[in-house]
């Protein structure tokens, strides 16, 4: 158990006013001994040169007045300065307080699971307004995160509900022998297990490409290679559902990257995936290669569903699946994008994706740093 820590009984401007007023009492008794050491002897010394005797009685009355009058003044100007140390304190602290509020009660708030809550402009200076900026900034990327796990909790319940239904079903109806285990009940058993485990594959898959731990084998590979591999991977899925699957090598006479193989075959075939799912039958899907300054360029091009600026936003998130894409085909899990943005992340590159809106189709683009073939 966390022993929760004491707070102080002095407030901001107690502690402000304590310190300013240790700093000018120091330096009032500093000067004040310097100027009993220093001072009466060189008093005394211009004394003597002005005609006074040494032991004339009128000396020591002189003596004792520049004494005096050093103290006095001395002390009346520690007073001065500590009632305007208060005065000053005063001004700073109440400037001060009202924002300093606002950001402890901003993250207390935020603390306690309300990550709407932002920092009002607080109009107390440039430090302050930084501040306020950083908070507001971290507490919507909290409350970022807290939406996508809600949508991904919410997400992932509805992808293992299919399966868990299905089997559960088939469960019931052979013990109450109402259904048999014949070669349909085989295949949908089989279907089912197989969507709970390739569900359970995506997790692990995304779960270790966004903390790093991909093992790549990085060689230099023709982009040409890579484009025709994928085609080879998915002409058959693409044919099934009546789509054009097009590659356009025209740009990719001599490019070359540096990659792992099999990772960014996946990278492909995810992405060709998501546009199958995405285009209806007669639709068309491009996958052309090109060069961006130091940059090779793969992109897939589609001519279905597209996208809102919503969805884009959240393309590459865990579980986030376009509404359209459920009405075709509910086999995917939403992570197949995730996926492949992290594997490309983990290749030095970039992957992106635009859309002119819906019914405009979409288009991905993976940048990867161009080498010498």
């Amino acid at each position: 158990m966390t022993t929760p820590r004491r707070r102080s009984a002095s407030g901001l401007a107690t502690r402000l006013l304590a310190g300013q007023s240790i700093v000018l009492i120091a330096g009032a008794l500093t000067a004040g001994i310097v100027a009993a050491i220093i001072g009466p002897p060189i008093f005394h010394d211009h004394l003597l040169r002005a005609g006074h005797q040494q032991n004339a009685p009128e000396l020591v009355h002189i003596e004792m007045a520049y004494r005096d009058a050093s103290l006095i003044s001395v002390g009346i100007g520690l007073v001065i300065s500590l009632l305007a140390a208060g005065a000053v304190t005063w001004f700073l602290a109440r400037g001060l307080r009202r924002p300093l509020a606002q950001v402890t009660q901003a993250a207390r708030k935020l603390s306690g699971g309300h990550y709407a809550t932002r920092v009002p402009a607080v109009g107390s200076g440039t430090e302050f307004e930084t501040l306020a900026d950083a908070f507001n900034t971290m507490a919507a990327r909290l409350e970022g995160v807290e939406d996508t796990r809600r949508r991904m909790l919410s997400d992932l319940a509805h992808e293992l509900r299919t399966p868990i239904a299905t089997l559960s079903a088939y469960h019931d109806g052979l013990h109450d022998g109402i259904a048999e285990l014949g070669p349909e009940s085989r295949v949908a058993l089989a279907e089912q297990t197989d969507r709970l485990a390739r569900l359970a594959d995506d997790i692990d898959d995304v779960s270790t490409a966004q903390e790093g731990r991909l093992g790549l084998d990085p060689r230099t590979l023709p982009v040409a290679d890579l484009l025709w591999a994928a085609h080879e991977g998915m002409r058959d899925r693409y044919a099934e559902h009546g789509v054009n699957l097009v590659i356009d090598t025209s740009f990719a006479a001599g490019l070359h990257v540096r990659a792992d193989r099999p990772r960014m075959g996946q990278v492909l075939t995810n992405l060709l995936t998501n546009a199958l799912r995405h285009t209806p039958g007669g639709g068309t899907v491009t996958v052309a290669a090109g060069r961006d300054r130091d940059e090779a360029t793969i992109t897939v091009t589609d001519n279905g569903d597209g996208m809102t600026p919503e969805q884009l936003e959240h393309a590459f998130e865990r579980f986030y699946r376009g509404d359209t894409a459920r009405t075709r085909d509910r086999t995917g899990s939403g992570i197949g994008l995730t996926i492949s943005k992290a594997i490309v992340d983990a290749h030095g590159g970039s992957l992106t994706a635009s859309s002119e809106g819906p019914g405009a189709g979409a288009s991905f683009e993976v940048a990867l740093p161009a080498v010498p073939g």
